[in-house]
Order: C-alpha cells, then structure tokens, then sequence
C-alpha cells in the first residue's frame, strides 16, 4: 500500500503531520516518537526574536476540546537553526517551518533565513493565530492582507509555501483562493476557533488572555466542512485540521479533499498516537481495496441521497 503524497513541491511518505504549537520543535518527542516515520513535523512557531508569550495560565481544558492561549511563545528563528534544526536533520525529519510576524517584512527575512538552513523542507505561513493582537490574524482576516504576504514571501523563497488560515471568517474559501492567486503551493486549514471559558464562581475567564483559540474533537465537523468549501474552490492541494483523533477521522479529512492531515491536541492525550493512526489507515485501504492513499482525496459523495432513503 502506496501512502506517499504530494503537496505541491514536497513529497511526504505519509500524510500525517505532526501539527504547529502540539509538538514542540519536535525534539522534545524524539526520544518517544520515531520522526523519520511521520509525514511531517510544523514546528512551533517562530517570529525573528525570542517572545515569553501569555502568562498562566494559558490551557484550560473543555468539552471535547482544549482552549489554549500560549500567546506563541518561542525561541526565534536564529535559535531554532542552530539548537534544534541540527537534531531534526539527524534524526531525517520532514521539517515545516511554522512562520509569523507582525508585519510583512517579517515574514519575508524569515523566509529568507529560513530558505537558507539545511534541512527546512517547506514554509507554514501563520496568519491566522487568534491569540495576540498584531500582526498573523489581522493579515488572515483580510482578503488583501493574506494576498499581500503570500505574494511577498512567494518573491524570496523557492521552498513551498503553505498559509495556515484561520476558521474565524466568514468564507474561508474565499481565502484560499487568494493565496492561490498569491502563488502559495498549499494551504493549511483550520487554525483554532476563538473561544471563552468563564469560571462562574469567580465571574473571571480561565485564561489569562480572556479569550483563546478552542481545538480538539469539539471543532472537527466545522473544520471537515471548511476543507470541503475549500476543495472545491482551489486547485492546489489542502493540509487539513481540527480534531482529528484516530485514523477514522483523519480519512474524513482526506475523503472530504484535504491531501495531508495535521494531528495536534490528540498528541497531548495520547504522544503514542502516530503508530495507532498508520495502521488505522491501512486497514481501511486493506478493507476498501485501496492501493494508493492519495486516490481518495475529495472522492466525498455528495449526490442526492432521495431514493436511497426511500428504499431504506
């Protein structure tokens, strides 16, 4: 069973990735996690300088899901090249870089630096974050905005480029298609719901940033019909998230037009996921008689269903 796919430019061996802000920058797993077999790693996101991120607390859990609002705390993209990069190359990782700024020239000289450091395989652009208030999702929420850095960076990079959008506009197709038009080579879909936990016997949120990005099972049915619009307004490939769980959910992605999955919050319940989400996807290509993964993304079937109901 063939379980390559393509995304754009980049060939993965499988299409699981191990998604942006859930995984560390991946050395932290690998001790417990082999990266060689995954699909991919989209590490934590980097801005030029280090950043603290929110203070704590910053993660409270929620029906079926995670509200979180880390504030993107990292290392710097200066650190990352030369603390963590050299580990992931040794260990033969697929490394997506997840990127951010708060303006456009930011995210170009990171894909400047970046497009020189050995080992990079591809630019996750994070417009789209909900969980600071400049720059990434001022961009994703404007049409122009998301055109204007996808274009930038397009102009300083070879390496493929996928924007992260964000669920929390009104037509998330329409963005797609303005980072097609922008020269992306993919796009990733989606980044988390904003969201509010209250304490009730405080009357204070949970989170010290009042609002945060919700994630986990909660937000999948929305996230698999985003994928969906998607799919049928762009042509280049989709990298979908949102809940994905177990290998059933990931299929529902690929079925619904998404080439490649992320995994995020399920790692935190389970860092052993990986094998069980492999060999999920192989017993249903076994059962299905599926040679090849990549011949099921967006083979949903959408015609009417009447006389199927009327026979039932």
């Amino acid at each position: 069973m063939d379980l390559s796919v393509r995304i754009g430019s980049l060939a993965l061996k499988n299409p699981i990735i191990a998604a942006s802000g859930c995984f560390g920058y991946g050395v932290e797993y690998a001790d417990v996690v082999d990266l060689e077999s995954l699909g991919g790693i989209a590490v934590k996101g980097l801005f030029l300088a280090e950043r603290e991120g929110h203070p704590a607390p910053r993660i409270v859990e929620t029906p079926a899901g995670m509200l979180n609002a880390i504030g993107l705390q990292g290392i710097g993209v200066r650190r990352f090249i030369h603390e963590k990069l050299p580990e992931l190359r040794a260990r033969k990782a697929i490394v997506i870089v997840n990127i951010c700024g708060t303006t456009v020239d930011e995210y170009v000289e990171l894909a400047r630096i970046l497009s020189d450091a050995e080992g990079v395989a591809a630019l996750e652009l994070n417009i789209s974050c909900p969980n600071i208030k400049e720059g990434g999702i001022t961009f994703g929420c404007s049409l122009r905005g998301t055109f204007d850095v996808v274009s930038a960076v397009r102009k300083v990079t070879g390496l493929p480029i996928l924007p992260k959008l964000t669920p929390n506009v009104t037509d998330v197709a329409s963005f797609a298609r303005a980072a097609e038009e922008a020269g992306a080579d993919a796009v990733s879909l989606v980044n988390t719901f904003l969201a509010m936990v209250i304490d009730v016997e405080t009357r204070r949120p949970k989170i010290s940033n009042v609002v945060g990005g919700l994630s986990g099972p909660a937000i999948r049915p929305i996230a698999v019909r985003m994928v969906y619009e998607c799919r049928q307004a762009v042509k280049i490939p989709i990298v979908g998230m949102g809940g994905i769980a177990n290998a059933r959910d990931a299929l529902e992605f690929m079925i619904a037009g998404a080439a490649a999955v992320q995994v995020g919050t399920a790692n935190f319940v389970d860092p052993f996921i990986w094998p069980k989400l492999f060999g999920g996807i192989r017993d249903y290509m076994q059962r299905h008689q599926i040679a090849r993964i990549a011949d099921i993304v967006g083979t949903v079937d959408t015609r009417a269903r009447d006389n199927e109901w009327i026979s039932s």
